[in-house]
């Protein structure tokens, strides 16, 4: 069973009412890469290839607008590697999933991500594939998590506990 959206914002931090939704909860771009260098997925470990960070962009139009100051990145096609903005806490007893927001898949865009085991802690990280161009507002709500009751032993102790907070 899929958990309401009040319940998943109880493991997300920060939220805002906006990010609140039914069944989840929206998180938000926190920082794009692109990968610079080679990875490798062994049977004794990973590597993760270099990255370089995407810098975004301020918008600075002049004409006083509500845009005015943010920080936008516009992206060309590729892939990218995004960060979410927000540190979530996966609940021993359950299972998490990312889902794209359908703003980025009418946009040509897709969000790849994978389980997000029970007990994991973090902020993590899915991979952006940009099919046209676009722009991205630094704290733009990108995905939305979902948690579901998940019936299973331990708890995730990975390489990723913790990461990026």
């Amino acid at each position: 069973m899929y958990r309401s959206g009040r319940f998943v914002a109880d493991h997300v931090e920060p939220t805002t009412d906006d990010q609140l939704q039914p069944n989840g909860v929206d998180l938000t771009l926190g920082a794009v890469f692109e990968q610079s260098g080679a990875g490798r997925i062994g049977r004794d470990g990973t590597t993760i290839g270099d990255r370089r960070t995407v810098r975004a962009e301020t918008i600075d139009a002049g004409d006083g607008t509500e845009a005015d100051g943010r920080d936008v990145y516009r992206l060309s096609p590729g892939g990218y590697v995004v960060r979410y903005g927000e540190t979530v806490a996966i609940p021993a007893d359950h299972v998490g999933f990312i889902y794209p927001r359908s703003s980025l898949l009418r946009n040509s865009c897709m969000l790849d991500t994978a389980v997000w085991d029970a007990g994991y802690e973090g902020k993590g990280e899915g991979l952006l594939e940009v099919h046209h161009g676009i722009e991205l507002e630094a704290g733009a709500r990108i995905a939305q998590l979902v948690l579901a009751d998940a019936d299973h032993e331990g708890t995730y102790d990975g390489s990723y506990q913790g990461e990026n907070v």
